[in-house]
C-alpha cells in the first residue's frame, strides 16, 4: 500500500484564476455555501478581496458555477483569468498555497503518530492495536492523502515529508505482519519486450476487467502488434509458440500470489510509468476486491465495463470496447 500518486504538477497550470463575489448576508448559509465549495477546490483567499485558483478547465467551470451560484441568491460575482499578479511572483504564489496545504496535513500527521506508536507496540509485543485496526487505519491515511492530493497543486514539502513517513510506516508493518516475506518469495522472471512483437494473445472468453485491462497494456505498451482471441483452458496445450496465454490457469501470464495478470505484466515487463501503477491498485481492487486498495474509482469502472459487457455483440468487440475505456482511464490520469 503505498499513498496515491498525484496526477497534476505546478507545470500543468498557465495562469491563475481570481475569484470575486458579494452575497447578502442572510441567511448565512448560502454564504457559507460558495465560502464551502471555494474551500472543497483548494482556493485560497487573496489579500481579503478574492479567491484565488491556479487556471485548469475544471477550476474555470467551477467558477463559472459560482458565479451563477451567487446570483441566484441574490449577490453576484465574476471572475478573470490573469497570466501572472504584477506584485508577487509566481514562486511566492505557489508558496502560500502550499502552506494552506500544510494545515490540511496536520491532523494525517497525528493519526502517523498513533500508527506509528501502534506499529512500534507490535514490534514489542505489547501493542494495544491489532493488525486489522493498523491495516484499516492505513487505508483511512491513505484516502486522506488522495483528498489532500487532489487540492495539492504544486507537491508541498508537507506532502513529500508525511507521504514518505506514511510509506516508511506502511513498509514497516507488511514487513512485520509477514506480507513482504510473502511477496518477496513470489519471484517473477523479467522478460525482453523485443521478444513478445507480433504475438497472438490468447485469454478466457467472457473477458472483463483484469483480461480488458491486460490487453489494454499489452497493445499499449508491450506487443503494438498483438493480435487478441479467446481459447477453452482445454486448449492451452496445443498453442503454437507465436501464441500467449494469458489471464488463465497454466497461461504464461496469470495470477502469482495476490496480484492480478495486469499486476504481474507490469513487473514482468518492468514498466515504471506512475499512472500504470494506480490503475494496477484499481484493476486489483476489482479483480480480488481483498481491500488492499481502495480507490474511489474502481466503482465507476465497474459499472462502465459491465455495460461493455452487456451491449457488446461478442466477446472480440468487448475487449476492443473495454481496452478503449482503460485508454481513457490512462489519459484521464495523466
Amino acid at each position: 500500500m503505498t499513498t496515491p500518486k498525484r496526477q497534476k504538477d505546478s507545470h500543468n497550470y498557465h495562469g491563475w484564476l481570481l475569484y470575486f463575489y458579494s452575497v447578502p448576508s442572510k441567511p448565512v448559509n448560502s454564504r457559507m455555501k460558495i465560502w464551502r465549495m471555494l474551500t472543497k477546490a483548494g482556493a485560497v483567499q487573496f489579500k481579503g478581496a478574492g479567491y484565488l485558483l491556479p487556471f485548469s478547465d475544471d477550476h474555470y467551470e467551477l467558477f463559472q458555477w459560482l458565479v451563477s451560484s451567487a446570483a441566484a441568491m441574490g449577490g453576484e460575482a465574476s471572475f478573470v483569468k490573469i497570466e501572472r499578479i504584477e506584485t508577487m511572483k509566481d514562486s511566492e504564489i505557489i508558496q502560500m498555497f502550499n502552506q494552506h496545504r500544510a494545515k490540511d496535513y496536520l491532523d494525517i500527521n497525528k493519526k502517523l503518530d498513533e500508527l506509528e506508536r501502534g506499529i512500534g507496540g507490535i514490534k514489542k509485543g505489547t501493542g494495544m492495536m491489532g493488525d486489522n485496526e493498523i491495516e484499516d487505519e492505513l487505508h483511512k491515511v491513505a484516502k486522506e492523502f488522495q483528498e489532500i492530493g487532489k487540492i495539492d497543486f504544486f507537491l508541498s514539502d508537507a506532502r513529500k515529508e508525511h507521504e514518505s513517513r506514511f510509506n516508511r510506516l506502511t513498509s514497516e508493518f507488511t514487513e512485520l505482519t509477514g506480507a513482504g516475506k510473502q511477496r518477496r518469495s513470489l519471484e517473477i522472471a523479467p522478460r525482453r519486450i523485443a521478444d513478445y512483437q507480433g504475438k497472438r494473445w490468447v485469454t478466457r472468453k467472457r473477458p472483463f476487467v483484469d483480461r480488458m485491462a491486460s490487453a489494454w497494456l499489452l497493445k499499449r505498451f508491450i506487443d503494438k502488434d498483438a493480435a487478441f482471441g479467446f481459447v477453452d483452458e482445454d486448449d492451452l496445450e496445443s498453442l503454437d509458440k507465436d501464441t500467449i496465454a494469458y489471464d488463465v490457469m497454466g497461461g504464461e501470464f496469470t495470477h502469482v500470489g495476490d496480484m492480478s495478470t495486469f499486476e504481474v505484466l507490469l513487473k514482468a515487463f518492468r514498466l515504471k510509468d506512475k499512472v500504470l501503477g494506480i490503475i494496477a491498485e484499481i484493476i486489483h481492487q476489482l479483480d480480488l476486491n481483498d481491500e488492499k486498495y481502495r480507490n474511489p474509482a474502481a466503482d465507476g469502472l465497474r459499472e462502465i465495463l459491465e455495460g461493455v459487457r452487456k451491449t457488446a455483440r461478442d466477446d472480440n468487440e468487448a475487449l476492443e470496447k473495454g481496452m478503449g475505456i482503460m485508454e481513457m482511464l490512462y489519459a484521464s490520469k495523466c
